[in-house]
């Protein structure tokens, strides 16, 4: 039977897994600094038997690790990073860790190590079987910020695959086989002249009222673009005191939409109401491109199969202690909870999913960077049940559920429906022809262009 190999050699590295899944969630680190975690994965992945990679792309914490010989080639996507100010304990009530600027809140201790349960799980099975194939995994840094596969793709990286699998932890088992939204980053530094406010109004030029002029033709902006379109921001600098004209104030956006097209013009349109405000306010305008990534693009073909692979891999069900634990987080966020309930028809009382939902396609108007990789070969995408069913992403109570026994169970599950999926791939090479076939008639004429320039550095 497919996978029982594969099921077994994860189980057999659950301990392993674990430890590092630990380490990660107890050790969090920022985006491009994830040093700890890309070292722990690494020395998992050696041990392992794959040949090794570190610093792929240019970036220190970038990892590319390979194991096989020949097609297909196959990409697992990992994931380490984590969120600022989302740091928790395993408490059902919010206590930040003192001390710990960083944490897992969304879930990225899991989401690395799933797959690199899912490339050791493969491994087995293809050698038992003496499959041909190539697996190679990814430790992709920097998706908070949404830039760290963006980097990789323009290094080249992902140029040898002929496939792509990603899973990320959720509230639910399902396939995600619609898109997520694409995005680009920017900052907006103004520079003025300082002077007294009250003595000497008239020599000053404000850099803060550039950016308040700023956010107020953003929202204008607004009521003027196609409703897939997301604009957000936060000020990042706006002077030091009130009696001071500030000569120096910066702002921070994120453009999103569900094509990448719509995605640059409205971010040229953002533009041109930066320059605006530095117009009317005689300031210098700085654009600091931060970079940015394309919407996902999931594969139907692949969908289907992954689908009944998620059904026919097995499952740990929850104990009565995990749902007790997963109701405290969701009596935090009760019309969240009541909310996510109801759209998904589950009966009263449920606080963990443990089905699979209908295979529907949805759109996310949040972003992952999976994307540069989707619209470089065809791949796929799909959670499993590691967070209570009232949690939201980038949540205290995502820190806690994804550090917990709950978020252990979704995670080796997730290993083994990779696994699982990758081998069903492999012995049925009609699934993958189909699949490519599928991407040549989406992509079209398109092809793949980085969102970020060369000469945009690496942070």
């Amino acid at each position: 039977m497919i996978g029982e190999i594969a099921y077994k050699a994860i189980e057999d590295n659950r301990a392993k897994l674990v430890e590092v899944e630990k380490n990660i969630w107890e050790n969090p680190e920022g985006p491009y600094r994830e040093f700890k975690a890309c070292q722990w994965t690494a020395d998992v992945l050696k041990d392992a038997g794959f040949d090794v990679e570190i610093g792929v792309a240019g970036i220190p914490t970038a990892i590319k690790a390979t194991w096989g010989s020949g097609h297909p080639v196959i990409g697992l996507l990992g994931e380490y990073d984590a969120l600022p100010g989302m740091s928790q304990t395993h408490s059902t009530h919010k206590e930040p860790i003192e001390g710990q600027a960083y944490g897992q809140g969304c879930g990225h201790n899991l989401l690395g190590v799933a797959h690199l349960g899912g490339a050791i799980g493969l491994k087995a099975e293809m050698e038992a079987k003496n499959l041909p194939g190539t697996v190679v995994f990814y430790g992709c840094p920097a998706e908070e910020v949404l830039t760290g596969k963006p980097f990789m793709a323009r290094g080249g990286a992902f140029d040898c695959l002929d496939m792509c699998i990603a899973f990320h932890p959720g509230k639910a088992n399902q396939v995600l086989c619609g898109s997520a939204v694409g995005i680009n980053s920017v900052k907006f530094h103004f520079k003025g002249r300082t002077a007294h406010a009250g003595g000497d109004p008239h020599n000053g030029r404000s850099a803060l009222d550039a950016v308040e002029l700023c956010n107020v033709g953003a929202q204008y902006l607004r009521e003027h673009v196609t409703s897939d379109v997301r604009i957000h921001y936060i000020i990042l600098e706006g002077g030091t005191a009130p009696n001071i004209v500030p000569d120096k104030a910066s702002t921070w956006y994120m453009v999103r939409a569900l094509t990448r097209e719509a995605v640059v013009d409205v971010y040229e349109r953002l533009l041109k109401v930066a320059k605006g405000a530095a117009m009317m306010t005689e300031t210098e305008l700085e654009i600091e491109y931060l970079g940015g990534c394309y919407p996902t693009l999931n594969n139907q073909v692949f969908a289907k199969v992954l689908y009944d692979v998620m059904g026919n891999t097995p499952k740990e069900a929850f104990t009565e202690e995990e749902k007790a634990f997963a109701h405290e987080i969701n009596s935090a966020t009760p019309k969240q909870y009541e909310t996510q309930r109801k759209a998904w028809n589950l009966p009263e009382g449920t606080e963990l999913h443990e089905g699979l939902l209908p295979n529907v396609p949805f759109n996310s108007y949040g972003s992952y960077d999976v994307g540069d990789v989707q619209y470089i070969v065809p791949g796929i995408m799909f959670n499993t049940t590691c967070n209570a069913l009232g949690s939201v992403n980038h949540s205290w109570q995502t820190t806690a559920c994804v550090g917990s026994s709950i978020g252990e169970k979704g995670m080796i599950y997730a290993s083994k429906v990779m696994a699982h999926f990758c081998l069903k791939v492999i012995e049925d090479p009609s699934i993958l022809a189909a699949a490519q076939e599928e991407f040549k008639q989406v992509m079209g004429d398109k092809k793949y262009v980085c969102p970020i320039p060369a000469e945009v550095p690496v942070p």
